[in-house]
């Protein structure tokens, strides 16, 4: 089995790690570091990564200033519960940048907002609508 393990750069690893637990509706733990951290699923799969920008020495996570956060990245999650992820998503954003529709080509309820950092976020029910 292969998995991928998705990291993104972050400017407070412990804020993010809280807002993505509750967009996810997952129990709030802590990450394991104050410079990196992984959101689980209740089976264990990484669901994300998040690293603190500017340590270790990663070539693409040294600082938000060199690119703008998430160009050519799309953070999508299929949700099994939908309407309670989107109820979370508006307490978390002041605005969601797609307001909820039918994807067309899925035929699934989605909607779209951003993260802390600016990351452009997607949540997608699980079944047809």
């Amino acid at each position: 089995m292969k998995r991928t393990w998705t990291m993104i750069g972050v400017a407070d690893v412990a804020a993010s790690f809280r807002w993505y637990q509750s967009l996810l509706g997952l129990p709030e733990t802590q990450p394991g570091h104050d410079y990196f951290g992984q959101i689980l699923d209740a089976d264990g799969t990484v669901l994300l990564c998040l690293h603190a920008w500017g340590v270790h020495g990663h070539p693409t996570l040294t600082s938000p200033d060199q690119g703008t956060p998430g160009n050519g990245l799309l953070l999508f999650f299929r949700m099994d519960d939908f309407d309670l992820a989107l109820a979370r998503a508006r307490t978390l954003s002041p605005r969601l940048e797609e307001e909820p529709h039918v994807n067309p080509n899925t035929g699934t309820m989605e909607c779209a907002l951003r993260d802390p950092d600016g990351y452009y976020v997607m949540i997608s029910a699980l079944s047809a609508a």
